[in-house]
């Protein structure tokens, strides 16, 4: 591939990145909640269903947010940014290694032998 392509292909990728300001990343899961007592919904075994973000660091510990009912669809449009800018930026570091492999641009006024 020459590098003016892979350059250029490079600029495209770059460009469809998603705003880095509304990322996250975790998993978004889906809990049910049960009181121990009182409560007549868990006496039936209904429970109250809860949505949480978990997010894994390192040491095998986990964080786990509870979000309110209006939080899920912001949460799952910055899961799914984050999944976007990591796929996007494997593809620009690809596109990087194969521009340390391109042919080099030919200077103007060298002669072929």
């Amino acid at each position: 591939m020459k590098q003016s392509t892979a350059l250029q292909k490079r600029d495209r990728l770059a460009a469809r990145l998603p705003s880095a300001k509304d990322v996250l990343r975790g998993s978004l899961l889906q809990r049910i909640i049960r009181h121990r007592t009182g409560c007549p919904k868990c006496d039936r075994g209904e429970g109250h269903p809860v949505a949480v973000l978990a997010v894994g660091y390192p040491g095998a510990r986990i964080r786990q947010i509870c979000l309110r009912k209006d939080q899920v669809a912001y949460v799952k449009r910055c899961l799914a940014n984050y999944q976007k800018l990591k796929a996007a930026i494997e593809e620009i570091c690809e596109m990087n290694q194969q521009l340390l492999r391109a042919e080099p641009p030919e200077k103007e006024g060298k002669r072929a032998k």
